[in-house]
């Protein structure tokens, strides 16, 4: 019961955590004219940081 709890609060911190990184004055930053390998920075930061969300949600609830 204790780790369920514990599980559950870690899920819901990160979920807003990436609210946060993914709300405007945050995604705002990355809204430049700069590209890396020809892809737009914005796109690069709104996609790793949704890998990365995910592929955290996983190792917490694996763990």
């Amino acid at each position: 019961m204790i780790k369920a709890t514990l599980t559950g609060q870690r899920l819901v911190a990160l979920f807003l955590l990436g609210w946060v990184l993914l709300n405007y004055p945050i995604l705002s930053m990355f809204d430049v004219e700069r590209a890396w390998l020809g892809v737009p920075a914005i796109y690069l930061y709104v996609f790793g940081l949704w890998a990365a969300v995910i592929a955290l949600m996983a190792w917490i609830i694996e763990r």
